[in-house]
């Protein structure tokens, strides 16, 4: 039988997290759940019936508890979203905290699009969320993976939001269907910059963040390669793919490196619900 958790309650920029809901038996920043795998955190709103789940990513190196505390998951349980922060595993690996976004020579052990599917078939299956929509995002390698399981696994949720990471080489040549997809990133960002960079004397390289728009935009069916429209907002940028025959491709870029605006969740969960 499992023991039930006493909820922790997360201390960020002077306010307190959303609830966790003390009926859960797993999933706090203390006691993950676990399938077959790996292991994932959890968060609940106060709603009685989550509206949607946002999936979130984190980046290499980091903890599916620490994305317990990110802006998008605290405007998610603000609105009423049920919150999923898996695990990247790979403990075989030199980055040990890192997702199968494999990338020339780069190989990994468990395949993370399986992982993440067996994550959400365990939410489904013990919360009351199997008719609910589903958003998928991911910072830095997490938005990587997230770019790949929108490229593999198109169905896999309604819509993806990718920050500062997109597909590493080789790139892929074609999609499996076309998505909704809103990819952030700073122009200043040297990290992951918008060209990519290589390491190791060439061996492992980050794909292009405009080769990768492109590919989605093809699979997509976009008529143009320009978008049909941009917009300003203060120090950030947007550019909108609408003319396609499936999905909608935005792109915002912002004054910023490798992260994300302050108010990065409430922009991603307004166009979702658009």
């Amino acid at each position: 039988m499992k023991r039930p958790f006493t909820p922790i309650l997360a201390l960020l920029s002077g306010t307190l997290l959303p609830s966790i809901a003390s009926a859960q038996d797993c999933g706090a920043a203390d006691q993950p759940c676990a399938v077959t795998d790996g292991t994932y955190h959890i968060a609940l709103p106060t709603t009685n019936t989550p509206t949607g789940i946002v999936v979130h990513l984190h980046g290499g190196g980091g903890t599916g508890k620490g994305m317990l505390n990110s802006g998008l998951a605290n405007a998610a349980l603000e609105r009423g979203y049920l919150v999923v922060a898996p695990n990247g595993e790979h403990p075989e690996n030199q980055w040990s905290r890192d997702w199968s976004v494999k990338a020339n020579n780069m190989t990994f052990a468990r395949d993370d699009i399986g992982f993440l599917t067996d994550v959400m078939q365990d939410v489904r299956a013990t919360h009351d969320v199997s008719d609910v929509p589903v958003l998928l995002a991911g910072f830095s390698r997490g938005a990587s993976m997230t770019w790949n399981v929108a490229c593999q696994m198109p169905d896999f949720a309604d819509a993806y939001a990718p920050a500062a990471g997109a597909f590493w080489d080789d790139l892929p040549e074609t999609c499996a269907g076309p998505v909704r997809l809103f990819h952030t990133h700073g122009w200043t960002d040297r990290v992951v910059p918008l060209e990519g960079r290589s390491f190791d004397d060439g061996s492992v390289v980050q794909g292009d963040v405009w080769a990768s728009l492109k590919i989605m935009r093809e699979t997509n069916g976009c008529r143009n390669r320009q978008p049909e429209s941009s917009s300003f907002d203060g120090d950030t940028w947007f550019r909108h793919w609408t003319d396609c025959d499936a999905g909608q491709i935005d792109l915002m870029l912002h004054q910023g490196g490798h992260g994300a605006p302050g108010n990065w969740g409430n922009i991603i969960l307004d166009w979702f619900e658009s």
